[in-house]
């Protein structure tokens, strides 16, 4: 409870939340919520800057470097070409049918339709680890980076797909952003703490 500007007692936002029904559901979604952050448009550029810079590289750059290699590696090298090329592919449809949900083009259901054929799926280097320490630099930095941009992806989207606890969004706003930030770099199956816990809530 708080006071008017004429002294009057009236019920703040606060107020209200706390006194939600115990396990009742918050009716904004957490995927409509996220896709509308921030949070996804750095996510939207960075995969976008990613995407873009990969290709540059394997049709310049990469294919020079990839001439000098030696048998094994270059084997190497386009076995891992190929994963990154694919990897990237999954990367672009995620961004692209979330930024659709964003601007309102297609909705959270349709959504949910379009990730179930996107796919995504669980990734790995396919060559050992002395190999890929002989890929060129440049190829190796491009695939570091796609693997944690999809594995965060992995992760939000089976948030996306489940939805966020309720009290994740009766959560202050320092506390929702802290559990997306968290959300994004933990493994799936690990326990989250209750924001609403953190906040005091």
């Amino acid at each position: 409870m708080e006071r008017g500007p004429k002294g009057e007692m009236t019920v703040s936002a606060p107020d209200v939340l706390r006194n939600r029904r115990k396990g009742e559901q918050d009716p904004v979604a957490f995927g409509s919520t996220f896709v509308r952050s921030e949070a996804f448009k750095a996510m939207f550029r960075e995969g976008m800057a990613l995407i873009e810079s990969t290709a540059a590289y394997l049709d310049g750059r990469g294919r020079d470097e990839a001439r000098r290699l030696s048998r094994p590696v270059a084997l190497a090298y386009t076995t891992e070409s190929m994963r990154l090329t694919t990897r990237l592919m999954q990367i672009a449809s995620w961004l692209l049918v979330q930024r659709a949900v964003a601007q309102g083009e297609i909705t959270p259901a349709q959504a949910a339709s379009e990730r179930s054929r996107v796919g995504l799926t669980e990734q790995s280097l396919a060559v050992s680890p002395g190999e890929f320490d002989l890929l060129p630099e440049p190829l190796r930095d491009m695939i570091g980076l796609s693997l944690r941009l999809h594995a965060r992806m992995m992760h939000l989207d089976a948030l996306i797909g489940r939805g966020a606890p309720a009290s994740a969004v009766r959560a202050s706003p320092v506390a929702m952003q802290q559990w997306l930030i968290r959300s994004a770099f933990t493994p799936v199956g690990r326990p989250h703490v209750d924001p609403s816990r953190e906040a005091g809530a």
